[in-house]
């Protein structure tokens, strides 16, 4: 980097948030606010995302247009590897080309993308001096994330399967076309409405055509005639979407060291899949190829100065040797600032200075002080993020059956808690949340029970969903994968019988010795496993029980903690009122060993330690089919907004994976979402364990455990309306356009009587200060004087929906919308 290098630099703000430069004559320029989501075609741009919380990471985006130069290209590659050195080589780097970008790029755009034709070269600004003096066809795509092409102004570019922005300045209007569906139209209808309000500021006003009823708008369609003509013969059909899977996983995961030793570049392939983290070392760096899907490169921290300058440079090039596609995703991080897909690439991965411990909250103080607390369950509901993320729900209460002869027998509480390999059982929890009960139904199957058994448990599970009128979450668990959740249930006094049967005049093994592995800190997380009764099953990380005929031994291992010895002592009153005898490891008699099968090596090294969590972000995935084929598209930056009523999504938390079905999910989606998330596991390149808990949960009935991966969660939000999904338009006669006749405001076609005269057009009252609104207009009840259907577009809700919301919700969607 040069020495003036930060002097160019120095417009970078330190502020959370975005920042867009474009390129010119090797120079980063700022685009204005109002222009982002706008992109030339032409030109290359350097966007900065600063994340908002104490982690403060940073990513930073080189986008390439499809008709940039590649000079600007190579600028551009520069300017990200000095801009990503001022920082102090802590962002992760991504290369993003025009209709590829990645899913991360996507989601700080949430209205969508706009490609402009031309760039800097052909004089093209962000910020024209005539706002209003604009014609221009755009060809909207996508559901999830929208992306806008500018195209042809003609009929000719119109098809029935998409949905079309002719925008002339003062007027805009949306085409849909006869196969659109209800997802692409509102989507398109929030870009119109950012081009006007960011663009236009505010004044420039929105029509609808609907282009299977185009007869319905007469005097939009007159619009659009006068400035496309008449329409000859047929729409062009469908456009079929043969957009790739970006996310999708693949079985040819491989790792390459890279080095310049003697002046070269040396790429040496190290390891194929599943990759470990001990394969990276801090001297080196290090590329991991996805298959040719994306290229994720790693900057060791003693790594040379040139090997982590040419790190992006090298990534290109690797793609060139390789023959992937020009608009193959890369990644450049360096070490210690790993991103979230990268690390769900390894097996496991453990962060410097992770805390241990599944019973223990921990606190950051000043000077990075750890303080160590008692977890609190109760806290769980104040912080919905912690319930999640230690897999909890409440302090539990429920029912249990288990599957006999194919039916349903109850037990009784006596027996709750005490499972047998050779069985299954339907475990129904019920506790409450806003006075209301909420359920949670477990489908626990016997690693010994019988297809036949673990068919009907299934089939039972659908008649109790029934029963409940579909309320229940619905969880399948297979035996030794229990999620934490499950556990809680039984306050620590868990047992699983590897096999036999809890059905009466059942004959289970014979006496003997029976040993018992015992796992927890506290209720919330305890549960004994029995394991065969050798020495050779022993961990010096943990407690055990051995039960013979006459005695119970309580045998503590070295690594264990006092917490887990306490669970222990619980455990065994369960398990036997025989008499109880403590042996410390090393210390043991010889009965102990005799009881066992003679003494033999068993684990006694700490760092075989279960208490160490992994640090994989969770991951959400939505499975749609309404493209045409069935789909999983990532989504960044998860929020409750993005959970799509359309559709099914995966969750995917590392220990769990969630299936959210969306209310009007249909049935295949549902399906596939199923099979799906049994491939995606099977499939992953960390080589995931198949029997990872997978648990469906239906919308408006989200457990803790679900919501709390996701920050600000709005319990109310599924109670509000839908929004209308059809949009249909007249013409204001009170309004005027000089040039294009009359001008356009969306009203329902069913006009209710005004509260207070006329309705006004949303561009008078959004971003209004007081003394700009119109006479008579009340600036804190700004929504009363909008029409029904300008009140959804702009709120996301009915009036009747928004006026059920509390106050702090409306106020919070009124300044969203400029409406405060």
């Amino acid at each position: 980097m040069t020495e003036e290098s930060p002097e160019a630099f120095q417009h970078v703000s330190r502020k959370s948030g975005l920042q867009i430069w474009t390129i010119n004559n090797m120079k980063m320029v700022p685009v204005p606010d109002q222009a982002f989501g706008n992109f030339f075609e032409g030109d290359c741009y350097i966007v900065l995302y600063r994340s908002q919380g104490s982690s403060n990471s940073m990513d930073i985006h080189y986008w390439i247009g499809n008709s940039s130069s590649q000079d600007e290209q190579g600028a551009a590659a520069i300017l990200v590897t000095q801009l990503d050195e001022f920082l102090g080589g802590s962002p992760v780097q991504h290369r993003e080309v025009q209709a590829a970008e990645s899913s991360k790029f996507r989601s700080y755009f949430r209205n969508g993308l706009i490609y402009k034709k031309g760039g800097v070269d052909s004089g093209f600004r962000h910020v024209e001096s005539n706002v209003y003096k604009i014609l221009r066809l755009l060809h909207i795509k996508g559901r999830k994330h929208v992306t806008a092409t500018e195209v042809e102004v003609s009929w000719s570019s119109f098809n029935s399967g998409d949905v079309f922005l002719l925008d002339m300045g003062k007027v805009i209007v949306q085409w849909n076309g006869p196969q659109s569906n209800r997802s692409e139209k509102l989507k398109a209808m929030l870009l119109a409405q950012d081009v006007r309000d960011r663009e236009r500021g505010g004044r420039a006003q929105i029509g609808v055509v609907e282009g299977g009823d185009e007869e319905d708008s007469p005097e939009l369609m007159k619009i659009m005639r006068a400035v496309l003509g008449q329409r000859s013969g047929k729409l062009k059909e469908a456009e079929p979407d043969d957009t790739p899977d970006r996310h999708q996983q693949t079985a040819n995961i491989r790792l390459y060291n890279v080095s310049d030793e003697s002046g070269k570049l040396v790429v040496q392939e190290v390891a194929m899949q599943p990759l470990t983290q001990d394969l990276l070392h801090s001297t080196e760096c290090y590329i991991v190829d996805q298959g040719g899907l994306s290229v994720l490169v790693w900057k060791g921290k003693e790594a040379s100065i040139e090997e982590r300058r040419s790190a992006l440079g090298r990534a290109v090039g690797f793609i060139k040797a390789k023959n992937y596609s020009s608009s193959t995703n890369v990644e450049v991080m360096a070490e210690g600032g790993e991103s979230a897909m990268f690390k769900h690439l390894f097996i496991s991965w453990t962060e410097k200075g992770q805390t241990k411990g599944l019973g223990n909250v921990y606190t950051t103080g000043k000077i990075a002080k750890v303080e160590q607390v008692k977890f609190d369950v109760m806290e769980l509901h104040a912080r919905p993020e912690l319930a999640a993320q230690q897999r909890m729900v409440d302090d539990a209460s429920g029912q249990i059956w288990r599957i006999e002869d194919l039916e349903l027998r109850e037990l009784h509480p006596s027996s709750f808690g005490q499972f047998y390999g050779g069985d299954c059982y339907l475990v129904l929890y019920t506790y409450k949340r806003a006075s209301k009960l909420q359920y949670i139904l477990y489908m626990w199957q016997g690693r010994h029970a019988t297809q036949d058994e673990i068919t009907s448990c299934a089939y039972q599970a659908v008649a109790m969903d029934n029963k409940y009128s579909g309320v229940p979450v619905q969880v399948r668990v297979v035996m030794g994968k229990e999620p934490r959740h499950f556990l809680a249930i039984f306050k620590g006094k868990l047992i699983i019988f590897e096999g036999g049967t809890g059905r009466a005049g059942v004959t289970n093994p014979g006496p003997g010795a029976r040993l018992f592995q015992v796992r927890g800190t506290h209720e919330m997380n305890t549960r004994a496993t029995e394991v065969p009764a050798r020495s050779s099953s022993l961990n010096t990380n943990d407690v055990f029980l051995l039960k013979t005929d006459h005695t119970i031994y309580l045998w503590y291992g070295k690594g264990c903690s006092g917490d887990e010895r306490e669970m222990a002592k619980a455990v065994a009153d369960v398990l036997s009122r025989q008499d109880k005898q403590v042996v410390m490891e090393g210390q043991e008699p010889a009965e102990f060993w005799v009881a066992l099968g003679g003494k033999a090596p068993y684990a006694c090294d700490k760092r075989y330690t279960h208490t160490e969590e992994t640090p994989h972000s969770p991951r959400l995935f939505e499975c749609s089919n309404q493209t045409g084929r069935f789909r999983m598209t990532e989504v960044e930056d998860l929020t409750q907004e993005d959970l799509d009523q359309d559709d099914v999504m995966l969750l995917d938390t590392w220990e769990e994976i969630f299936l959210w079905i969306g209310r009007s999910a249909n049935e295949y989606e549902t399906k596939e979402a199923c099979n799906s998330a049994l491939e995606y596991l099977r499939t992953h390149p960390a080589g995931r364990d198949p029997d990872t808990p997978i648990i469906s949960v239906k919308q408006g009935y989200e457990p803790l455990t679900f919501t709390g991966w996701f920050n600000a969660w709005d319990p109310q939000k599924w109670s509000q309306d839908c929004l209308s999904t059809t949009f249909s338009t007249t013409l204001s006669p009170t309004l005027s356009s000089p040039s294009l006749g009359p001008s356009i405001t969306l009203v329902p076609s069913t006009t209710p009587a005004p509260r207070t005269g006329e309705y006004l057009g949303p561009e008078l009252l959004i971003n209004k200060s007081p003394n700009e609104l119109p006479k008579g207009v009340d600036p804190n009840r700004r929504e009363d004087y909008l029409s029904d259907v300008d009140l959804e577009n702009l709120l996301g809700c009915s009036r009747s929906g928004f006026q059920r919301l509390p106050r702090w919700r409306q106020n919070d969607l009124k300044k969203k919308a400029g409406l405060f």
